[in-house]
């Protein structure tokens, strides 16, 4: 079986139940349409019976060849899915046609939800800055630990990046919504 038809019975399951336009497979991309039990993947008409036995689990069965495939993960914000289809494991993204409109008018809707400063939730005091500029990180690994009501809080990255600038350091008083780390 050719790349091209694995992955659109793989695919299948996702535009089933999303019924999204692109979808992209690794690096590969597709497009993508849904009517009724048929499936119109570049061009190509393919027919396929899906039955979920479990949730997350499925039954496909398309050209006369059973799949078995299986919802790993699932991200909503990002449209994102790890997908298992007998024993290959795929990362897929889709977008439907509004995504694709925003894109196309150079709109990116992930990047308005990145957060570039970490500010302080409450009033309190510098216990510990864990961090340096250059620093790259990964989302939830902690940035600083503030003192607030008596009780340590360690305040973590809630995405990956770059530390940018520092303005914080052990021992200084932060009032609520005072920005102490900048992330690039």
């Amino acid at each position: 079986m050719s790349f091209s038809k694995r992955l659109s019975v793989e695919l299948m399951k996702i535009i089933y139940i999303y019924s999204m336009y692109k979808v992209q497979v690794n690096k590969k991309s597709f497009s993508v349409e849904k009517d009724g039990e048929l499936f119109n993947i570049d061009g190509q008409s393919v027919e396929a019976n899906i039955l979920e036995y479990k949730e997350g689990k499925f039954h496909v069965l398309s050209n006369n060849k059973s799949y078995s495939t299986e919802i790993l993960s699932h991200n909503k914000e990002e449209k994102s899915f790890q997908i298992k289809v007998n024993r290959s494991i795929f990362s897929v993204t889709v977008q439907d046609k509004f995504d694709q409109l925003l894109k196309q008018m150079g709109i990116d809707v992930g990047a308005g939800k990145k957060v570039n400063d970490i500010k302080a939730p409450m009033p309190g005091m510098v216990i510990q800055v864990m961090v340096e500029p250059g620093q790259t990180i990964k989302k939830g690994d902690a940035i600083v630990v503030l003192e607030a009501m008596k009780m340590e809080n360690i305040l973590k990255s809630p995405s990956d990046g770059v530390i940018k600038k520092v303005h914080v350091l052990k021992g200084d008083k932060v009032e609520k919504n005072q920005v102490m780390v900048f992330l690039d």
